[in-house]
């Protein structure tokens, strides 16, 4: 083969370094945006957040005379010397001011004055009071009960294994798998753990949890039914929840009637007692936390029109420092190689503020198109939200479905119907009946799924069949399939588990 060499013009699309970024800060949640522009100010020394009017203005004059404030401090230094007693001047001396000062310093009941300041006292967070765990609370009747310290060893080990619910998941096999305990001694010590507070802990599944339960109770719901007071052993609850927890379920209770030889009502009563016991043990105990969503974006009526403001509350104002910004425009970078790093850092210092002026352009851009096909749901409600798809807004305003992908992710917006996340308004449509043309919202749809089901009657509640029915007569174009879909979506059961049968 005859080598050569041959040259060749394309064009090709590069993802530079930048323009990643800018991608990555455009698709950035709230919370992510604030500690990524943290980053920068730390990693970059060019850059500079920006403060108030009179903070700026105080600190560009503190710039200035940077120099000479450092010589003035060094001037001091050697010229200081120590004071002496007669120096300091007399208790009469003190000010009010300074007496208000002494007297203000944290003096507790007999200790000593506080040897730090206010800054060396414990934080908010830490003087919380932290809730107690499930763990914790019996570990402390753990600590408590009679048990030898080896079953209290072994008890540790069972509470460790525990889920959030209160129930032990695993077999007690794998519980003592790889230590000196055996099944038999952790049976044991599993019936200690199940009569602690709360009641039902430790069970292993439905069913012993709310037998345990029962037999905290100590007493006979069915006394009528034949059974000696006090008897739970056999009863008819027991009966179904050993054996018909499924039936129970789906709410047949003529087949448990049957199965059990009693009549309907006495299920009715079982059942009654049932629904009172808790499945979820450890469910007071569940540490759940709210978590504040602060909006992107405000959208308010002003004059009759709708406006997007952009909240920038709280995100870091960025700027090139003014004394690097002097430093480099005068030539006093120093060597070549601090040169080349401050220019490094100064495109890189323009390119991250440009960034963040696109991506607030971009979203300001989305967000009023998004309330220029919406605008009868800002001003009516869900009922009237229109179906919208991430192309429309893209032609809208002349970019890609992926910009419009990724400024909707994780935003959320503050109008006059409440906190929405901007992914909200973008919704598949079902075909109208009135109007072959038109279309109606999903979202709408599923809110009216939700206020007939509100409005049902218990006894006769409305089937999937039903529901599409009264749909179509309200002008939207459904299957049955769908409403089962919708239904589902929303956390609705079936029919048959909605009736209510006392």
């Amino acid at each position: 083969m005859k080598l050569r060499l041959d040259l060749k013009l394309s064009q090709k699309l590069i993802m530079t370094p930048q323009l990643q970024q800018a991608i990555k800060l455009l698709q950035l949640s709230r919370l992510e945006l604030q500690q990524s522009l943290t980053q920068h100010l730390l990693e970059n020394p060019l850059l500079d957040e920006l403060q108030s009017d009179g903070e700026e203005n105080e600190s560009s004059s503190n710039d200035e005379e940077k120099a000479e404030e450092a010589s003035a401090a060094a001037g001091q230094e050697q010229a200081s010397t120590v004071e002496t007693p007669e120096e300091r001047g007399s208790p009469e001396e003190f000010s009010a001011s300074g007496w208000e000062e002494y007297f203000g310093r944290d003096r507790r009941d007999g200790q000593s004055e506080y040897p730090g300041g206010s800054d060396d006292f414990p934080s908010y967070e830490q003087t919380v009071a932290k809730a107690t765990s499930l763990e914790e609370h019996l570990l402390w009747q753990l600590s408590l009960s009679v048990l030898s310290d080896r079953d209290k060893e072994l008890g540790r080990l069972i509470i460790g294994n525990l889920d959030d619910d209160g129930y032990l998941r695993i077999p007690l096999t794998e519980v003592v798998a790889g230590s000196t305990f055996t099944e038999t001694e952790a049976e044991s010590v599993l019936g200690d753990i199940q009569t602690f507070d709360p009641t039902g802990v430790a069970a292993r599944d439905l069913a012993e949890c709310l037998l345990l339960q029962l037999g905290h109770l100590g007493r006979n719901p069915f006394g009528s039914l034949g059974s000696p007071p006090g008897a739970l052993k056999g009863s008819v609850i027991e009966s179904i929840i050993q054996h018909h927890l499924k039936d129970l379920e789906r709410r047949q209770y003529a087949k448990i009637a049957k199965a059990l030889s009693i009549t309907i009502e006495e299920v009715f009563q079982a059942t009654k007692i049932i629904g009172e016991l808790e499945p979820k043990p450890g469910r007071p105990f569940t540490n759940t936390q709210n978590y504040v969503i602060v909006p992107d974006v405000f959208v308010v009526k002003n004059e009759g029109e709708w406006v997007v403001l952009l909240n920038d509350d709280g995100l870091p104002r960025m700027r090139i420092s003014p004394y690097y910004k002097q430093l480099i425009s005068s030539g006093q970078g120093g060597t070549p190689e601090t040169k080349a790093y401050m220019d490094e850092k100064l495109r890189a210092a323009q390119w991250v503020i440009r960034s963040i002026e696109q991506r607030n352009r971009t979203i300001v851009k989305v967000v009023s198109s998004i309330v220029k096909f919406q605008e009868q749901f800002f001003e009516q409600g869900v009922q009237y939200l229109k179906p919208l798809v991430l192309k429309q807004v893209a032609e809208d305003i002349g970019m890609h479905e992926s910009t419009i992908s990724r400024v909707t992710a994780n935003k959320y917006m503050y109008c006059p119907q409440g906190m929405l996340e901007l992914k909200y308004f973008f919704n598949a449509g079902l075909q109208r009946t009135d109007e072959p043309s038109g279309m109606h919202s999903s979202v709408s749809v599923r809110d009216m799924i939700k206020n007939m089901v509100a409005e049902e009657d218990g006894k006769r509640p409305l089937k999937d069949e039903e529901i599409a029915a009264r749909l179509r007569t309200l002008g939207v174009l459904i299957a049955r399939r769908t409403v089962a879909k919708y239904r589902a979506e929303l956390n609705i059961a079936s029919a048959s588990q909605r009736k209510q049968f006392f």
